[in-house]
């Protein structure tokens, strides 16, 4: 069993907007599907910067490339601890084209975010890094 997790999160914007993708968690839940950032785990091996990129660009068919590194983040969950780094990424493009994992998207003001995020460490950890 992992005793580490590591994810990744890409924070991707174009021109004056951040995309959001809604993602199904579970139907146990009062909002089954929650909106957030692009994010997943990184294959073994895989350096972080070449795993957020194919992230984004699997789940979302997104060319980025990597502006800076946000913030990390960690949590446990039993004995597993998750660390997380989120990057912000710039595209070229607004022509998304949603893996079947996800379940819609929006590219939003900076100001919208957390009219759709409800994650509050999240929103917190956005409001440190200055987008």
């Amino acid at each position: 069993m992992e005793k580490y997790r590591i994810l990744v999160k890409g924070i991707v914007q174009y021109e004056d907007k951040y995309l959001l993708a809604e993602k199904w968690y579970d139907d146990r839940i009062m909002d089954p599907y929650q909106w957030e950032f692009v994010d997943g785990k990184l294959e073994f091996g895989e350096s972080p910067e070449k795993g957020v990129l194919r992230i984004v660009y699997e789940n979302t068919g997104l060319n980025a490339h990597i502006n800076r590194i946000l913030y990390t983040w960690s949590f446990m969950i039993g004995d597993v601890c998750t660390i997380g780094i989120c990057f912000h990424l710039l595209s070229l493009s607004d022509e998304v084209v949603l893996s079947e994992e996800l379940n819609d998207y929006k590219w939003v003001k900076k100001e919208e975010i957390e009219k759709y995020v409800s994650n509050k460490a999240m929103l917190e950890d956005i409001a440190k890094a200055e987008l």
